[in-house]
């Protein structure tokens, strides 16, 4: 089963996909949040290419573990999104998962300015990674390759 992950900002969607066993998470692209919103068809199109079934949500939450305004913002545009596509929709906490892509880049000698796009999809595949690896882990392989 292949996974599309989008970490969703306010000026950019981070894109990243799964291998089709489900098992590994790829940086893809960063796509225009506004553009998205106004005519999904770049993302319906790349959804389609990859042979996507399900897509992956980043929910923005505090620390604590609480939703704000901004996780508000995220579900909205998510479920529009989701409804366009016509796939099922999981939610991932990505607590953290900027600020590992940001450090994974400094460390590789990537400047923040030559980053800002990087950061989104690499985002985006961090917390895809994490939520794959949640999911082999909880489930028996038979259910995993349903």
């Amino acid at each position: 089963m292949r996974f599309l992950a989008l970490d969703i900002g306010e000026k950019r969607i981070g894109v990243a996909v799964s291998d089709p066993a489900g098992i590994v998470a790829t940086p893809v692209t960063v796509l225009d949040a506004e553009e998205v919103e106004r005519d999904p068809c770049a993302l319906r199109e790349l959804a389609e290419e990859r042979d996507v079934q399900v897509v992956v949500i980043g929910l923005p939450v505090t620390l604590a573990g609480e939703e704000g305004p901004q996780a508000a913002r995220v579900r909205a545009a998510a479920e529009r999104i989701g409804a366009e596509l016509g796939l099922p929709i999981e939610w991932w906490d990505e607590r953290l998962s900027t600020a590992t892509a940001r450090r994974a880049l400094a460390e590789g000698g990537v400047s923040a300015r030559k980053s800002r796009g990087d950061v989104d999809r690499l985002a985006a595949a961090v917390f895809l990674q994490a939520f794959l690896d949640r999911r082999a882990t909880a489930a028996p392989k038979e259910d995993r390759d349903a």
